[in-house]
C-alpha cells in the first residue's frame, strides 16, 4: 500500500543530500589558465575569478555566469519533466 508521508519523508532525505552535495562541491575549486585567460570556479559551477591578459573583466564573468545558470535551470527543467514532477516521486498522477 502507498504511504504517502514515507515519499514526503524520501523527498526530504533526497533534497538534505542534494543540499549537502552541494556544500561540499562549492568547498572545492578548479582553476584553468589558458591563452591568457584564468577562470577560478566553485566545484557547484560559480565563477569566482575571470581574468583575460591580468586583468578582471566583470562583463565577461557575469555574462558566463548566467549561461551556466541558464543552463542549470533547463537541466533542472528537464530531471522534473523526466521524473514526472512531484507527482510521479510521490506515487500519485494516473
Amino acid at each position: 500500500m502507498f504511504n504517502p508521508f514515507k515519499a514526503v519523508g524520501d523527498l526530504k532525505s533526497m533534497r538534505d543530500q542534494a543540499m549537502k552535495m552541494q556544500q561540499v562541491l562549492s568547498q572545492e575549486e578548479v582553476v584553468v589558465e589558458e591563452h591568457g585567460v584564468r577562470v577560478v570556479m566553485s566545484g557547484d559551477q560559480k565563477i569566482k575569478e575571470l581574468t583575460i591578459d591580468g586583468k578582471e573583466d566583470w562583463r565577461v564573468k557575469e555574462a558566463v555566469a548566467t549561461a551556466i545558470k541558464k543552463s542549470q535551470e533547463i537541466a533542472a527543467k528537464k530531471l522534473t519533466e523526466m521524473s514526472g514532477g512531484i507527482q510521479g516521486l510521490l506515487g500519485g498522477g494516473k
